[in-house]
């Protein structure tokens, strides 16, 4: 077997995401952050101010902050409206829809904890408020779900499809190895077949996304030992090899990350997806619910 220096020189392609991505999903995680800050310094100021009684739920300021928090969160229908009334898509693109969807889901729930003083009210008022702080909890939660399954939070849905032939090239990109490390180029074969799901449904099991997820750390480890052992011995036996041998092990041990990266965003799509779809089931009904508690509450307050 002949050593090359352009074996040598370009041995493999590490998978990346471009700078547009990395510049995207960054700037993304900054927005978010600021905005969490900026709404726990608002509920840290409003649960230390609870006893001071700067505003009354019935009368004035408070009443009105009610009001507004309720039509916000009444507002939320929206969204999912959108995506059924054709004159609502002229109306902006779907991903300023899905930020105002993010924005007035955080802010409604605020303006009403201001409203009641952070305090609990009536038995009607707390089933009220309670199904609200559910709602804001469940949108949370349910946006990292969706984030997941798309390309940023407000990219285009991904498929398994997609992933598995991002992974499916970073493997054939991977053969540059094999002169030197056979055995660690025939088990990534191994690990992409095995995260490539049932050829008939398009679909990877659940089971088999949990174990690569429980496991892929180790899988990491035994990966890199595996290429560090096949490189000392290519190194004994090519001296080209031997020359160049750090920056080898530099190069292999980036792609073994970066692949696995690759194979855990297969497994954790799958997750993420089922996750998604149950969210989905479960978070308009509840969304209803403190539609329905939240009338009751406006009824019981001006009647009684």
């Amino acid at each position: 077997m002949q050593m090359t220096e352009g074996v040598i020189k370009r041995p493999v392609v590490t998978p990346r995401r471009t700078a547009e991505q990395q510049d995207d999903s960054r700037s993304t995680l900054r927005g978010e952050l600021r905005a969490y800050a900026l709404i726990g310094v608002f509920l840290i100021a409003g649960w230390l101010l609870r006893d001071q009684n700067l505003v009354n739920p019935e009368h004035g300021t408070g009443y009105w902050l009610g009001i507004i928090g309720g039509s916000l969160m009444l507002s939320l229908l929206l969204y999912p409206l959108r995506k059924k009334v054709r004159f609502l898509h002229r109306l902006g693109s779907t991903r300023r829809w899905f930020r105002m969807h993010m924005i007035l889901g955080l802010v409604g729930p605020l303006l009403v904890l201001y409203h009641c003083n952070f305090k609990l009210g009536s038995f009607n008022s707390r089933v009220a408020l309670y199904c609200m702080l559910l709602v804001a909890i469940s949108g949370i939660v349910g946006r990292h779900f969706y984030a997941a399954i798309h390309r940023g939070l407000y990219g285009r849905k991904l498929t398994l499809g997609d992933l598995q032939r991002e992974l499916s090239n970073s493997a054939e990109k991977s053969h540059g190895l094999a002169i030197l490390m056979p055995r660690l180029v025939a088990r990534l074969d191994q690990l992409c077949e095995e995260l490539q799901g049932n050829k008939v449904t398009n679909s990877l099991g659940i089971r088999r996304s949990f174990r690569w997820l429980l496991t892929h750390h180790f899988v990491r480890l035994s990966l890199s030992w595996t290429a560090r052992r096949e490189l000392r011995l290519a190194a004994v036996r090519f001296e080209v090899v031997a020359r160049d041998q750090k920056r080898l092990k530099r190069t292999t041990s980036r792609f073994i990350r970066d692949y696995t990266k690759l194979m855990t965003r297969v497994a954790k799509f799958t997750v993420y997806e089922r996750l998604f779809a149950i969210w989905h089931v479960l978070h308009l009904p509840i969304f209803f619910v403190m539609v329905l508690s939240a009338l009751v509450h406006v009824l019981a307050v001006h009647m009684y």
